[in-house]
């Protein structure tokens, strides 16, 4: 893991403000997800990144009831009914 140098506190409510250099570096924009992970001692943030929930695809993707799924799986589905 790369150090960037930079310190934040965390203020009351638990948040922490990412520096416009690490945004703009990961293409992080406002109202964007973010996946929170834990290994070990270090908690981990990622930009998500939604996949198929049938295939783990992240190509094409589109929504049925807030669940992603592909296009290759929804042309599967629909041939199978």
């Amino acid at each position: 893991m790369k150090s960037t140098g930079m310190i934040r506190k965390i203020d009351e409510l638990g948040r922490i403000v990412l520096p416009i250099e690490i945004r703009k570096n990961l293409d992080i924009k406002e109202k964007d997800e973010i996946e929170i992970f834990v290994e070990d001692k270090r908690i981990v943030l990622q930009k998500h990144d939604p996949a198929c929930v049938f295939c783990g695809s992240s190509i094409d993707m589109k929504y049925y009831k807030d669940k992603p799924v592909c296009r290759d799986c929804i042309n599967k589905l629909t041939k199978e009914i």
